[in-house]
């Protein structure tokens, strides 16, 4: 490939920007997505929430909840550069797709809500951007509405994320006087016509009554990016007076390495600061050759391996999404983030992570649920492909003659169960087929058949992603169920120590069944899971029946001893064994491992863990005494208690087995006003022994 070819292609690479935009929920996230759509050209009307008219939010569900359920897609461009934007949910039932997202965005845009400011799922949206290390931009929304405090949002970043921000821009006149912003870049003031839906804007000189606090906001802006930009120190120290070009390159190296967030203003519903916004994405979030490159793994020899942001490199790319494909023949779509080398349709590829050839039969721009059918895409580009049959969410899809695994994504544990049952002998028939589509769909949807009951167990994050899944299957595979009440996903663990013994010994006619093993288990800390280690030493089992034994183990572990919850939070080591020359095989190993846990379980003071969730609820003063009144009595540890402007707020950590029917009687207690925020998992802790009894017997009756 020539010099000029070279360029062309990293030129191409550094005008691409792949970017999220996260918040809690009912932030305008997706109002903000539809204004980006309109002012770059991909739609020429503008869609709403309330109206069940947007773009992204295809789904019906979507639609009639005003919600965003899944991540979608588009496409769009801005001065010459190429914007991937993956819209996601703000409610924290569908936090995966927020998590799938983020693994494979080079930068994200933090919505905040000028009157909530920052709230419980803008937190978790904020950690989980620093699990992938994505850098970020910040725009507070919504400064129309009554009780909007800009200077009150960014103090908040500095509190809660421990971040550095700092305003680029400054709003011009507040709630319904909000007209427009104040570039502290270029010091000029831009207002909006509102009869050109914000298309049009006037930039104009700073009006006299915002000159004092757009000079000092733009002083602050200069010492703090300076910091990070030598050639701006060196104009801070002199005293002199940085060119707009000069504080953009400085806000984009200190934006990228994730020192400083840059924060900007506007209304999207109002059409004011989106085109600013999406200025702000080119000038100062990373294309994919501003980040490091990609690392991963030889997947037979563990070997260290990376690919750089390059279409020279062999293929290697993520799978990030898998969703059912209504229009590829009962096929499935899976969504891609190219890291590295060039894709065409048609071509063979390695799935790494699991060792099988797989073709590509065509490849798709996705804008939401409509798609444009291209032949290839290079490095840096999120596309969609038809054609892969057995695939999941984190897998890597790479070169079949320089094989990469790249790292796969954190999967956060369902907290909320359900019994399902077909109603029909045809419904049966579809059921199984349905549940398993949904559950390579979604890796927070899980399914599990219980034993004693036969009766299909589904779980999932909260009771809206079960009840979401539930119409799903009606809607769009047309499985009816029936459905039983709700149940909390407990767990369960070990206090102590304990050794046992597994021997499976069965003698038929002919060749018999021997496996023999001793284990033994111990505690681990909270939230480390469950691991295996093989002590074994001087062949008293053979090399090949090993995996058979911690297959056993960790089978036996997800139905538990106590009530048949999984058991985690142990380490189970395998120390000793014997076996027979002819009767001793994999199976028998199985069982015996199985035995053994069961047994040492036993032993080792069994405890029964809960979902302990946080919770917040905004409620006007005078209902707050009834609102904690009812906290209490749900066994929950009350965390912060605060003001926010006119309405108060606490923050709660509750047991999730008590918090059914919480959203009725708080909007009881306070005549509709009190508004819980959506739980979310914290931790899990123990059972008291009273209530843990009673879950015991309950299961096993």
């Amino acid at each position: 490939m020539s010099q000029a070819e070279r360029q062309k292609i990293h030129c191409v690479l550094e005008k691409i920007r792949n970017i999220g935009i996260a918040a809690h929920i009912d932030a305008g996230k997706t109002t903000t997505t539809e204004r980006i759509l309109y002012y770059t050209g991909m739609t020429h009307k503008l869609g709403e929430v309330h109206e069940g008219t947007t773009v992204m939010d295809w789904m019906e569900q979507e639609q009639e909840r005003g919600i965003t359920i899944t991540s979608a897609a588009t496409t769009c461009f801005w001065r010459d550069s190429r914007i991937n934007i993956i819209d996601t949910p703000g409610h924290v039932d569908f936090t995966i797709e927020v998590e799938r997202s983020l693994r494979v965005l080079d930068g994200v845009i933090c919505l905040f809500s000028a009157v909530e400011g920052v709230e419980p799922q803008s937190e978790t949206v904020w950690r989980q951007a620093d699990r992938y290390k994505v850098p970020r931009i910040a725009f507070i929304n919504k400064l129309d509405r009554v009780g909007a405090d800009f200077q009150s949002c960014v103090q908040q970043f500095n509190d809660r994320f421990a971040t550095n921000a700092v305003p680029l821009q400054i709003p011009l006149g507040a709630e319904d006087h909000f007209k427009g912003i104040i570039d502290l870049v270029e010091m000029k003031a831009k207002v909006f016509k509102d009869e050109t839906l914000g298309a049009e804007f006037d930039t104009i000189d700073i009006p006299r009554e915002y000159e004092d606090a757009a000079r000092k906001a733009r002083e602050m802006m200069i010492e703090q990016f300076s910091e990070y930009d030598d050639q701006l120190m060196t104009k801070f120290v002199e005293g002199k007076e940085p060119a707009a070009d000069e504080l953009r390159k400085g806000i984009r190296k200190a934006t990228i390495a994730i020192k400083v967030l840059p924060v900007l203003c506007g209304s999207a519903y109002r059409n004011k600061g989106v085109q600013q916004l999406l200025d702000a994405v080119v000038d100062y979030l990373p294309s994919p050759v501003d980040i490091p490159s990609i690392q991963g793994k030889d997947p037979k020899t563990d070997a260290h391996l990376e690919r750089h942001p390059s279409e020279e490199e062999p293929f290697a790319a993520l799978v990030f999404k898998i969703a059912a494909d209504r229009f590829a023949g009962g096929g499935n779509l899976a969504y891609l983030r190219i890291y590295s080398g060039v894709l065409e349709a048609g071509s063979y590829v390695l799935n790494a992570s699991k060792g099988k050839k797989e073709r590509i039969g065509r490849l798709l721009l996705m804008h939401a649920n409509k798609r444009e059918e291209i032949s290839e895409a290079g490095a840096g580009n999120i596309v969609a492909a038809v054609g892969l049959k057995d695939l999941k969410t984190g897998d890597t899809l790479c070169a079949e003659d320089s094989p990469i695994e790249l790292e796969s994504l954190f999967v956060p544990e369902p907290v909320m169960s359900l019994a399902i049952e077909p109603k029909t002998k045809a419904d049966r028939d579809r059921l199984s087929q349905t549940l398993q589509r949904m559950s390579q769909e979604d890796p927070t949807f899980r399914i599990k058949s219980n034993e004693e009951t036969g009766q299909t167990i589904i779980s999932g994050m909260g009771e809206l992603h079960l009840e979401v899944i539930v119409d799903r299957m009606l809607r769009e595979y047309n499985v009816q169920t029936n459905v039983g009440k709700p149940e909390v996903a407990y767990k369960e663990t070990i206090r102590g120590m304990a050794k046992a013994e597994g021997k499976y010994i069965r003698q038929t006619g002919g060749r018999g069944q021997y496996g023999h093993c001793f284990l033994e288990i111990e505690p681990l800390p909270r939230g480390k899971g469950f691991v295996f280690v093989n002590k074994v030493v001087g062949g008293s089992i053979p090399r090949e029946y090993i995996p058979a034994v911690e297959q056993g183990v960790r089978e036996a572990s997800q139905n538990g001893v106590l009530a048949g919850y999984p058991l985690v939070d142990l380490q189970v080591a395998l120390y000793d064994g014997s076996y027979h020359e002819v009767d001793s095989s994999e199976i028998a190993f199985k069982i015996a491992g199985s035995m053994a846990l069961k047994e040492a379980a036993k032993r080792a003071k069994l405890i029964l863990l809960e979902p302990i969730m946080t919770i917040e609820v905004t409620v006007p003063e005078e209902s707050m005494g009834a609102v904690i009144g009812d906290l209490n009595s749900r066994r929950c540890v009350i965390q912060e208690m605060g003001t926010r402007g006119a309405i108060k707020y606490v923050k709660a950590l509750a047991p999730l087995a008590e918090m059914f029917g919480f959203a009725s009687a708080i909007r009881s207690l306070s005549q509709g006003r009190a508004v819980p925020s959506p739980m979310e998992v914290h931790s899990y802790k123990e059972v008291p022994a009273n209530i843990a009894r009673a879950v015991i017997e309950g299961e096993r009756k």
